[in-house]
């Protein structure tokens, strides 16, 4: 990439109530509680996020399925859950296992998959906005694959088998593009670029004059 193309990766601000992996949670309330709001603080203080090298790093396959692993599974579950975000990868809290966690809808159990390929992706593809928990006050339009096939193992080393389509598919590409040092800054044009860069400056500014 040439330089005139790269973006400045900033410090985050403080954590805002619109920052949500991918979309905010279905059904959160738009304001919190003091309980939940210090909980979800807490949970986004564990992110990594722009800036951290780790986002860039790619996570590395998981060999050993043991005692671990599940707590590691158990606790991204509770960090997503606090955070109030549907999706969560090992490489934002700095753990380079392949590793991700999601749940698209609140009805849902939360669904770990490690080691997960992306077998196959439909032609029909879709534009919708995203968020990130690593990107405070980022929101931009990103085009997926409206269905997906994933091949995975669960937290025992069993295979796994995922077809998915709507939001669990964008939350599940979203999440595999994180174990790959991908994020979403680099899904949209330089222009949005641009402007997702400066949301995150004028949100850290704002934070820093509270």
């Amino acid at each position: 990439m040439a330089e005139e193309d790269q973006f400045e990766e900033l410090p985050s601000p403080a954590s805002d109530e619109g920052d949500v992996e991918v979309e905010r949670e279905q059904d959160a309330p738009e304001e919190l509680d003091p309980e939940t709001r210090e909980r979800r603080d807490a949970a986004l203080r564990r992110v990594r996020k722009l800036g951290d090298p780790v986002l860039r790093a790619s996570a590395l396959p998981v060999e050993r399925f043991d005692d671990a692993l599940k707590a590691e599974i158990e606790w991204m579950g509770e960090l997503m859950h606090d955070a109030l975000g549907v999706g969560l990868a090992a490489t934002q809290l700095g753990v380079l296992n392949r590793v991700l966690v999601y749940r698209a809808f609140p009805e849902d159990p939360v669904t770990a998959l490690v080691n997960p390929v992306l077998e196959w992706t439909s032609d029909e593809l879709e534009v919708a906005e995203e968020g990130c928990l690593s990107l405070p006050a980022v929101h931009v339009e990103v085009e997926r694959a409206e269905r997906v096939r994933v091949r995975a193992q669960d937290e025992t080393g069993q295979e796994l088998e995922v077809e998915a389509e709507g939001l669990p598919a964008r939350v599940i590409q979203h999440e595999i593009d994180h174990l790959n040092g991908v994020l979403i800054l680099d899904r949209i044009s330089r222009e949005a670029r641009k402007e997702a860069m400066r949301a995150m400056r004028e949100a850290q500014e704002t934070a820093s004059a509270a």
